[in-house]
């Protein structure tokens, strides 16, 4: 048997899991409900809300797997990318576990891990997971893009977006129309009820399978202002239709781009994964696209598509077979690409 502690910090929740052998048995997330107030997070805070959790958060996900630190065999953290204040916090900590214990650090790419999220298995479930090779659509606050997934520890980008990422334009678009952060959960939220015909924004030409949603922030905001001066009170009477019909074509991007990346690869394993990968348009519409192109198609768990240590836990615990270690003098990283 092989125990991994694996801590979580690159942003605003700190999180801690322990596996066995591959297996998830905790999987501890505090969440920071201070960033609410200033409409996204402040880098300072969360390197101090990180500082004030990290103790309880590893101790509860020890006891919730009744395992002690003795029996631990390897730490694993997240290196990159991420608020480097953040990160500091989960490396440092990480690092201090394993000079006093004496045991094998593991340093995690976060993108990898939400990636190696598809192959989570609980205590007691036997979900099905992807054979390689694999694509993954990575979707999250910072990061869009296709990865090719050639074994556990070989990935390869083969999309990205050029400027603002998937889950930046949902906060965004929310912004536009008044609604607090975390937006994005709250566009899925008034989707549900709206009709996402009603209104339609333009999709970027971009060459091969990158991304771009720059231009399309622009053309909603563009189109509030404009209708705002017809009718002031235009969004608070049309919600919902505006949600659906700014996350339909959110979804409508990315998976044009993931249904392109398949057909030139012909790979039919297709996984989402990253905190915009729990939008509930985005799962209904890759699995209805999944049948259509004759996909398997696998999501993470809701707890494992946004940030959390279990994704880090299993990314960790392929690296601890593979021997790939490092030395007390690893540092973290805000940009790192893998």
């Amino acid at each position: 048997m092989s125990y991994i502690l694996a801590i979580e910090s690159s942003c605003d929740e700190t999180a801690a899991a322990v596996c066995n052998d591959g297996l998830i048995l905790s999987n501890i997330i505090a969440s920071q409900k201070i960033h609410e107030e200033y409409g996204g997070v402040v880098p300072e805070l969360a390197s101090r809300a990180h500082l004030q959790a990290i103790v309880p958060v590893v101790d509860t996900a020890l006891k919730k797997a009744n395992v002690s630190l003795d029996e631990i065999d390897a730490f694993a953290f997240t290196q990159s990318p991420g608020l480097i204040g953040a990160l500091l916090v989960g490396t440092e900590f990480a690092k201090s576990l394993s000079l006093g214990c004496n045991k094998p650090l593991i340093a995690v790419h976060h993108m990898q891990a939400h990636v190696l999220a598809n192959l989570i298995q609980s205590p007691g479930k036997k979900n099905e997971t992807p054979s390689f090779p694999f694509l993954c659509l990575t979707v999250s606050g910072g990061h869009t893009q296709i990865v090719l997934c050639e074994d556990f520890l070989q990935m390869k980008v083969i999309g990205e977006t050029l400027d603002d990422a998937a889950g930046e334009a949902f906060d965004k678009s929310a912004k536009i129309l008044g609604l607090p952060y975390p937006g994005g959960p709250l566009i899925d939220k008034f989707a549900k009820n709206g009709n996402p015909e009603k209104y339609k924004f333009p999709e970027p030409k971009i060459d091969e399978l990158n991304f771009s949603f720059s231009g399309l922030k622009t053309s909603i905001l563009y189109f509030i202002r404009d209708e705002k001066l017809k009718n002031e009170n235009f969004v608070e009477e049309n919600m919902a239709d505006i949600c659906a019909s700014v996350q339909s074509r959110i979804v409508s991007i990315l998976l044009h781009k993931l249904k392109k990346a398949s057909r030139e690869t012909g790979i039919t394993d297709i996984c989402i994964a990253g905190g915009v990968s729990a939008n509930k348009g985005l799962r209904r519409e890759f699995e209805k696209m999944g049948i259509e192109e004759g996909w398997k198609t696998f999501i993470p768990a809701f707890e494992y598509c946004t940030d959390n240590a279990a994704m880090i836990a299993i990314t960790g615990y392929y690296k601890y077979k593979a021997g790939i270690f490092e030395d007390l003098s690893v540092v973290p990283s805000a940009r790192a690409v893998f």
